[in-house]
């Protein structure tokens, strides 16, 4: 049975995955380090701005880290700190509850939409 101080205590971390990118985002971080470029590609519909204001939320709570390489061109990388690796296990459980339970969402989504349809 989960604490009912947990709502609470979980929150700032509800706060961050709250973005409508972040999740994709650090997921792409999982696989290593990525350049701007590289996250644009990767997230090919964000807007630059909402990478960058994602990317500075994430540095701010300690969950990314920025390295600027000087130089022609500059470039700037983009790392998972360890309190942001930290949070592989809760996108692995995502990912075990949507393989066991994704099936069922997705048929009542599907069941959902062509309701709508009907209605219209």
């Amino acid at each position: 049975m989960m604490d009912r101080s947990c709502p609470g205590t979980v929150e700032p971390i509800l706060e961050i995955l709250d973005g409508k990118w972040t999740l994709l985002l650090l997921f792409e971080l999982f696989n290593g380090n990525r350049r701007f470029g590289e996250l644009r590609r990767k997230l090919h519909l964000i807007s630059p701005k909402t990478l960058t204001d994602r990317l500075r939320l994430l540095e701010e709570k300690g969950i990314v880290t920025r390295t600027l390489y000087p130089g022609v061109p500059l470039h700037v990388e983009y790392d998972l700190t360890e309190c942001g690796k930290g949070l592989q296990p809760i996108f692995e459980a995502m990912w075990t509850w949507t393989q066991e339970h994704g099936a069922y969402l997705r048929k009542e989504t599907n069941e959902m939409g062509q309701e709508a349809e009907t209605v219209m």
